[in-house]
């Protein structure tokens, strides 16, 4: 193949530069980039994959729009519907479905007196550790306490 190529084009005898001309100047080589310019390359490479990436991840994450339906006089969608065709449908009847019985509410042993007792007399000592802030509180925290002596005094207690 190389040969028929040589043989099509005619070979052009060199001519001499006119005078008065510059002598041609030898074909220039690449240079050879200095550290600075390496150094600066490699700084745009780095950024350039980084941005590529940050945005090739934002895509990805980034949740897809669903298309918003216009409603515009340029575009009417006409539904043709066919005709309905009227044919005896078989009727099938769902059985009714009942929410299922409440569970039976379950009955706890009432609590003897002399635990509600004990119960009363640590809530009591439990009010009077606490450090009222303010003066409603303080009224709030007596009132707890003359309650709860109350219930301590009584012969029975009542049932709550």
């Amino acid at each position: 193949m190389v040969q028929k190529n040589e043989e099509k084009a005619p070979a052009k005898p060199k001519t001499p530069p006119p005078e008065g001309a510059p002598p041609a100047a030898p074909p220039q080589l690449p240079r050879v980039p200095s550290a600075e310019q390496i150094a600066r390359g490699k700084f745009i490479w780095r950024a350039l994959l980084i941005s590529n990436l940050a945005l090739g991840a934002y895509m990805f994450v980034m949740p897809k729009k669903k298309p918003v339906k216009e409603d515009s006089p340029k575009e009417v969608e006409v539904e043709v519907q066919p005709a309905p065709v009227e044919t005896p449908a078989p009727v099938y009847e769902e059985p009714i479905i009942l929410p299922p019985p409440p569970e039976p509410v379950k009955v706890l042993e009432p609590i003897p007196e002399d635990r509600q007792r004990e119960l009363f007399q640590w809530m009591l000592e439990e009010k009077r550790k606490l450090k009222p802030h303010d003066r409603k509180e303080k009224q709030r925290i007596d009132e707890d306490k003359a309650i709860l002596k109350q219930f301590i005094r009584k012969d029975s207690i009542p049932n709550f």
